[in-house]
């Protein structure tokens, strides 16, 4: 009779395209998201959360593909209803937060107030080829308000993104919210007489304005250029008296906000939606002045059109501008970690009736990458006070310890494994970050006095002392049980 074979066992290994995140990074996104909620909430938003699983059908033209609906998305279709006949609905891990909003808005239209305005944070999921860098999981951060057509909805979400930022660090001089308008742009495709089929790729070669400049996309929309390799690369077609209104939008960037107001407004001619665009752009000026959100915080930029083919009014993104160096070791701006804009069509699928809405999404992890590139990450987290166990029949003493400092606020806990070999103790206490360790054996007891570790500074004397040093700055220190509290506060302090 031939045996069964064994099964093998499951690798332990995260999936393709995900990651696990541990003590230190947790600890760190949340502190971040924290602060960014705090403002937020100064705001006057409200949370959301909203399930991980929505319908495939309300996630709807959010979806990469809408007629594979199981493309880009983590999707399964629920079983038939027995006796039923048909297939259940399709279901999806939510692709965005954007989603989950325009059901919620419809939903819950009755019971909300209008405007609705809410900031969520939260995973999403997306069945994309991972890369470096790029997962399947990852964490999104959004404010939007939905229900207001008054631009002054937008310039409070831009001011409310400059104090975020500020909130979790980014200092002054460190980044620029930047601000356009899609009105802007059509209007200047309307003063080029652009025809509807060749608007998009108008707008392609716009946004390659920064790589290859005015003439290079001056040959983009007429004729076509080479690129660097020598290939041809077609042209738009656009004659060279159409293209003067595209690239006078281009260039309009003046040295405050007037001067970049009137330049947009020769750009768009005589078009009216151009003229009610800048006109747009020219009030979230004033408010974002009257906010007391300066020039060099937020300012009006023609220059920002990634998104203009999703967005139907202002749009807007934050850039940082520091230096970092890049892979190679060259000195790069570090760029965006936040955008968004005005958008229609929110609720409109659901309820057939036009909801105007704004909002912005900042990059979770771009935003994190950048704390850690100017010194402000959580890299050298502090770990809990290690209260170590010299005698198992005192645990019941070693758990007091610990609980007189959680009273006090301070984060402790006692050592459970094997409390055989001192030396493990410490090691442990050591991958844990500890501050400080807690020792306390029989003879310790019987007097009424505990040892205290400071770790920390006995491993800034072990790598740089001198025996003398080491001598007179003892890391551990003697107290009484009564003033345990006192002494560790005063080293954590």
């Amino acid at each position: 009779m031939a045996k069964d074979k064994k099964q093998p066992r499951p690798k332990a290994e995260t999936p393709k395209g995900f990651r696990d995140y541990f003590g230190a990074d947790v600890t760190e996104r949340r502190d971040m998201l924290d602060r960014i909620a705090a403002v937020y909430h100064r705001h006057g938003f409200d949370p959301l959360e909203t399930s991980a699983v929505e319908t495939v059908e309300a996630l709807g033209k959010f979806l990469p593909d809408v007629d594979r609906p199981n493309a880009g998305v983590f999707a399964w279709q629920e079983e038939a209803v027995p006796g039923g006949g048909t297939a259940g609905d399709w279901l999806a891990l939510r692709y965005d937060l954007t989603a989950p909003l325009a059901r919620v808005a419809a939903q819950y239209r009755n019971d909300l107030p209008s405007p609705y305005r809410r900031y969520a944070m939260g995973p999403v999921w997306r069945n994309e080829k991972p890369g470096p860098g790029r997962f399947r999981q990852f964490y999104q951060c959004d404010a939007d308000t939905v229900g207001s057509a008054s631009v002054a909805a937008d310039a409070e979400i831009c001011g409310m993104l400059a104090d975020a930022l500020e909130a979790v660090g980014i200092a002054r001089g460190d980044y620029l919210v930047r601000i356009n308008n899609r009105k802007v742009l059509n209007g200047v495709l309307e003063a080029a007489e652009v025809r509807e089929d060749q608007a998009e790729d108008v707008l392609r070669q716009i946004d390659k304005f920064d790589k290859v400049g005015r003439d290079g996309v001056l040959s983009l929309l007429t004729t076509g250029r080479l690129d660097d390799s020598g290939a041809r690369i077609e042209g738009v077609g656009l004659s060279p008296a159409q293209a003067e209104p595209v690239l006078a939008f281009l260039t309009s960037k003046g040295a405050d906000n007037a001067a970049t107001l009137d330049n947009l407004a020769a750009a768009v001619g005589g078009s009216v939606v151009g003229a009610e665009g800048v006109d747009e752009l020219r009030q979230i000026a004033a408010m974002l002045a009257a906010m007391g959100v300066a020039e060099d915080r937020a300012v009006i930029d023609p220059a920002v059109v990634r998104g203009l083919g999703y967005y139907t009014g202002p749009v807007f993104e934050a850039e940082l501008t520091f230096e970092i160096l890049d892979e190679k070791g060259r000195k790069r701006q570090f760029g965006s970690v936040a955008g968004g804009g005005r958008y229609d069509g929110l609720v409109e699928r659901f309820t057939g009736q036009k909801v105007p809405a704004t909002g912005v999404s900042i990059g979770v992890d771009r935003l994190l990458a950048a704390l850690r590139a100017k010194g402000l990450g959580g890299s050298d987290a502090t770990g809990p006070v290690v209260v170590t166990v010299m005698d198992r029949d005192r645990m019941a003493e070693y758990q007091a310890m610990a609980a007189d400092l959680r009273a006090a606020g301070i984060r402790a806990e006692v050592y459970l494994g094997n409390p055989k070999g001192f030396g493990n103790q410490l090691k442990y206490a050591d991958k844990r970050g500890a501050p400080v360790a807690i020792i306390q054996g029989t003879d310790e007891a019987q007097r009424g006095v505990v040892q205290v570790k400071d770790l920390i500074l006995g491993a800034r004397i072990a790598a740089e002392a001198s025996v003398e040093e080491w001598k007179s700055q003892p890391a551990q220190t003697e107290v009484a049980r009564a003033d345990l509290v006192a002494e560790v506060r005063r080293i954590l302090s």
